[in-house]
């Protein structure tokens, strides 16, 4: 996966618009009742339209660039959620991520930290990411893993892995065939 650098010294102007957009969106929404159409209506123009079809995402959230993100169809986003995704973000379906967690796809280059690197995060479909986990730049989580509470996850996390800690570590990994049957 290659990483992009952005030097924020020289931001081009559409970004700059962006970030804009998104620091105004995020302040509306999080100023709205949660349960009301209007704030509906704000998280769909904050992520661009770009919510699959019964996705919920309660506020408060907070990202820089909603154009960068993707989620996909019955995704449950609660309380906190927060998202630097300069590098791109995508959520595929039946993901669930508990209060407070944080996707990082930027980071500051360790001896010009004027310039940002990126590496896209990908959380595969049927994902569960506990309360309080971290994500950081370039990391796949795969299909029906589960991330658990408190977690920093620095590297990818195989399909089926139940993982923990900080950093993450491989826990165990969940019965394939238990999981056919129950999704079918």
């Amino acid at each position: 996966m290659e990483e992009i650098r952005l030097d924020t010294r020289n931001m081009p102007p559409e970004r700059v618009a962006e970030v804009q957009r998104c620091a105004e969106l995020c302040f509306k929404i999080n100023h709205t009742l949660p349960t009301s159409p209007e704030c509906r209506k704000l998280i769909d123009e904050l992520f661009l339209n770009a919510l699959g079809e019964g996705t919920v995402i309660h506020p408060p959230v907070f990202t820089i660039l909603g154009n960068t993100v993707r989620i996909g169809r019955n995704v449950t986003i609660m309380n906190g959620f927060h998202c630097m995704s300069a590098g791109g973000l995508t959520i595929e379906d039946d993901v669930r991520i508990a209060l407070n967690c944080t996707v990082l796809t930027n980071n500051h280059d360790l001896y010009e930290r004027a310039i940002i690197t990126c590496k896209p995060v990908r959380i595969r479909r049927n994902v569960w990411v506990g309360a309080n986990v971290t994500i950081l730049p370039g990391v796949t989580i795969g299909e029906n893993a589960v991330i658990g509470a408190g977690s920093v996850v620095t590297k990818d996390v195989p399909d089926n892995a139940v993982v923990a800690g900080n950093p993450a570590r491989l826990i165990r990994y969940l019965d394939a065939e238990q999981l056919k049957a129950r999704q079918s």
